[in-house]
């Protein structure tokens, strides 16, 4: 457009020196010779060209500066960034810049129409735009603020797009009704800063309002200028009832001010700007709280208002005492917990421990510190300790070895920084030395009812046999009397025999399957019975000096049993004296006056038969005091010892009666007492088999004998027939049912086995008392009575006789199963008495 100018401009050069050299000439016209050809016309003609020439110069010019500032003010409106557009009255755009075409590309809508398709669905931003275009159309300037969602495309609007804020200004054009001039600046920045200010100061505002700690500010008068929620809280009051300008900050104080105190001083001192005061709320209830004041005045110094911070103390002494105690449950807890509790740094090392830990490991708790776990531990057991550091999951038994040589199971759980990284472990210690040592005890224990399940077995076979060598051997005696000289042979076989009964019955002690027959004893008698087996048991190398009291009373015991005590006693001491010493028996009559106490024991006042222990060995140390009568506890090596010896001592005296008390220092020896008390009566087991002899054994009446051992079953047969009676004999439990049927009415007694193949006693007698209820029966067996008591049921008139048997125990077992009432009212049986030798006598 611009190119145009150049025509415009040569014609105006050639017109213009036309025009200025006109006057020359006529000036000059008397000079020159041609112009004095011209005539006067021609000079008049000459001039008005001229004028004309500048007329239409001067045209130009104007013309040309018009629209080179028409151009300028083109430029500076597209210059300007933001849209701006200008709209005739009809709607349609007269004058659109740059910016505006960015904004909206591809369109030459007017504004108003752009922004009404951005607000869509916005009915109020939508009146808003249709009244602001309105009254710039009547004349009235005016703007608005819209939020709006411009489209990627034209016409196309998402509802994920960003929201962007409008400022739109509408100028009525002067001179041009109808004419509107619009800007549209994008204030989409602004907007977002303001919200972020609103919100930082709506977050601080809470922040003041609602901070643990109260705010206020007074005037020169004491009035509440503010005052945050918190303080309102403490107070009861609201803002508006605070802030009204009725309450004063005097009227809130607990205890009025000294006089002359100024209104906005809390303290009574106006130097003061700290210190502690009482307030009180609308219900009157007082607390304490810190004031921290500061006061700022005006210009004229005569404005005053505070900056005022209160603290709670009343609540915040709470809060720390709360918090003490918090902390004191927790250490209690920490150092108090029965399980081992350990803190440790990243690399093991401990920084703090429990006393239930500092016990595992025999060390003062604040002697760990800084020492690493590692250290503590045999050196195989490190590689798991590592393990389990390095994050793999699960306990981990560890050893700590030292005097307490304790096991237990460790547990450890990561500790946490701020940023998430492991910055330390807690570990805990559960002590299973107790149950380490339980699995051994009770493998050990599993080992030794084994070996007692073995050993009954063997005691009933040897009984069998044993029961014929001394039943045969009291026949061969009743031919070959003293003086014959097959006499000693004969004693010699029957004595032997008793020794291997005596064995037999160790092992039945051994396995616990012997009967309990309590009975008068005399206590004299079965020491100097056990003596012998004493010396052999606790060897060479120790002494044993036995002391026997004057008169002693009886004592009413299992004679087994008690030698069990005597026996576990003595083997107790001679392990306590691996290197030899002497162990002490005595016995004495006591007389308890008053009741005695003894570590939890309560002897009542009376008599008591007092049996005393004593070895001069090692001695047992106080911690073990309480816990040697504990089944399978031992302080012996792993293997020496069932831990079983003293808890059946215990449990042995305690069943008869009696009271056992120990009496013990490290290095000292150890005494063991056993009060037994005292039985009136004189018919003791050491007489029975005296009286058994002066008995009349004869008898009459017909027995079956059931037995499958040959031996034995002939020599009972042959007792009994000598005895006087009819015996009719059967090898099984079949046989017998078919020699019953015979003669059921006939027989008087059934002496049975109670293990027999395919028919066992038992099963037997149910049969037979099928046919006859008053059926008396005698079992004869190997094991004991409680083996097959259980199989019986409710069966009464039922006896027993333990193997092996002498002929004069079985004569008279029969002799008083006869004699006894038909009827079958009571159970009884009998443990026979068998030759004394050294060694424990039989408990069936």
């Amino acid at each position: 457009m611009r190119r145009g100018i150049s025509l415009p401009v040569g014609v105006l050069g050639a017109l213009g020196a036309w025009a200025a050299a006109g006057p020359a000439l006529a000036q000059s016209a008397a000079t020159p010779r041609w112009l004095g050809d011209f005539t006067g016309l021609e000079m008049i003609l000459y001039g008005g060209l001229a004028v004309i020439a500048l007329a239409v110069a001067a045209a130009l010019i104007s013309m040309i500066r018009l629209r080179r500032a028409l151009w300028l003010m083109r430029d500076i409106f597209d210059a300007v960034p933001q849209p701006r557009q200008v709209v005739g009255p009809r709607g349609k755009t007269i004058l659109a810049n740059d910016a505006f075409r960015r904004a909206f590309p591809g369109t030459d809508k007017p504004i108003p129409a752009l922004l009404l398709a951005e607000v869509a669905g916005d009915e109020d931003a939508q009146a808003q735009i249709d009244r602001l275009a309105a009254n710039a159309r009547n004349g009235t300037a005016g703007y608005t603020e819209l939020r709006v969602r411009p489209a990627a495309t034209p016409g196309e609007r998402s509802a994920h797009d960003p929201a962007e804020w409008r400022h739109i200004t509408a100028y009525p054009v002067s001179g041009r009704p109808g004419t509107v001039f619009w800007l549209v600046d994008d204030i989409t920045l602004r907007r977002q800063m303001e919200q972020v200010i609103q919100e930082e100061q709506s977050r601080f505002v809470d922040l003041l309002e609602h901070a643990p700690i109260g705010f206020y500010s007074v005037d020169g008068d004491g009035r509440f200028l503010f005052a945050n929620q918190t303080l309102c809280d403490w107070l009861g009051r609201s803002h508006e009832s605070l802030e009204s300008g009725v309450v004063h900050l005097h009227d809130v104080l607990a205890e009025p001010p000294p006089d002359g105190t100024r209104p906005y001083d809390p303290f009574g001192d106006e130097s003061a700007s700290h210190g502690e005061v009482a307030l009180k709320d609308t219900a009157g209830r007082i607390f304490e709280v810190s004031i921290s004041q500061d006061v700022a005045y005006g210009e004229d110094d005569r404005e005053v208002r505070t900056r005022s911070v209160v603290r709670h103390l009343s609540h915040e002494r709470a809060m720390a005492e709360a918090l003490e105690r918090s902390v004191q449950r927790f250490e209690r807890f920490f150092l108090e917990a029965p399980v081992g509790i350990a803190l440790l740094d990243v690399a093991g090392r401990f920084t703090e421990a429990n006393r239930a830990f500092g016990a595992l490991v025999g060390r003062e708790p604040d002697s760990l510190a800084g020492s690493s776990l590692r250290d503590l531990v045999p050196a195989e057991q490190r590689g798991a300790i590592e393990a389990t550091l390095g994050g793999t999951p699960g306990p981990v038994e560890v050893r700590f070895p030292g005097e307490a040589d304790k096991v237990c199971t460790m547990y450890v759980t990561g500790l946490a920084d701020a940023a998430g990284a492991t910055a330390g472990f807690i570990a805990h210690f559960i002590d299973s030395t107790e149950q380490k040592n339980l699995e051994l005890q009770f493998s050990q224990s599993q080992k030794m009812q084994a070996v007692g399940q073995l050993a009954g077995g063997i005691a009933h076979d040897f009984n069998n046999l044993l029961t014929a060598m001394i039943g045969f051997s009291d026949l061969l005696l009743l031919r070959h009397r003293p003086g014959d000289q097959s006499f000693a042979d004969i004693m010699q076989i029957k004595q032997n025999a008793a020794r291997a009964a005596n064995l037999v019955r160790q092992l039945l002690a051994f396995s616990r399957q012997q009967s309990l027959q309590p009975r008068l004893l005399n206590v004299t008698d079965i020491l100097a019975e056990l003596s012998h087996l004493l010396r052999r048991l606790i060897g060479e190398n120790i002494d044993l000096d036995m002391n026997h009291g004057r008169d002693l009373g009886n004592v009413k015991a299992d004679l087994g049993q008690l030698e069990q005590v005597i026996i576990n006693l003595a083997v107790n001491g001679r392990d306590a004296m691996p290197g030899g010493g002497k162990l002490s028996i005595r016995t004495s009559n006591v007389t308890v006056e008053r009741e005695k106490k003894v570590r939890g024991e309560v002897m009542p006042p009376g008599d008591y038969v007092l049996i005393e222990v004593s070895d001069t060995g090692t001695g047992i140390t106080p911690e073990n005091m309480d816990r040697i009568f504990d089944p399978f506890f031992s302080t012996k090596e792993v293997g020496a010892g069932t831990g079983l010896g003293l808890s059946t001592v215990y449990g042995i005296v305690k069943q008869s009666g009696g009271f056992v008390f120990v009496d013990s220092a490290p290095s000292q020896g150890s005494t063991f007492s056993i009060y037994l008390p005292h039985h009136a009566g004189t018919e003791v087991a050491a007489t029975a088999a005296e009286s058994e002899a002066r008995r009349d054994l004869t008898g009459n009446g017909t027995i079956l004998l059931v037995e499958d051992e040959e031996a034995v079953r002939a020599f009972s047969a042959r007792v009994l027939r000598n005895k006087g009676y009819d015996v009719l004999e059967a090898a099984s439990g079949d046989t017998a049912l078919e020699v019953f049927r015979d003669r059921a009415e006939a027989i008087d007694l059934i002496v049975t086995d109670v293990v027999m193949p395919r028919m066992d006693g038992p099963t037997l007698v149910r049969h037979l008392r099928e046919q006859r209820q008053d059926l008396k029966v005698i079992f004869i067996s190997g094991y004991t009575e409680d083996a097959f008591r259980q199989r019986l049921g409710e069966e009464t008139g039922i006896h027993f006789l333990a193997k092996p048997f002498t002929l004069k125990q079985l004569a008279a077992k029969v002799k008083d199963v006869l004699g006894a009432p038909s009827a079958a009212t009571g159970t009884s049986s009998a443990a026979p008495e068998q030759p004394r030798t050294a060694g424990p006598t039989h408990a069936p």
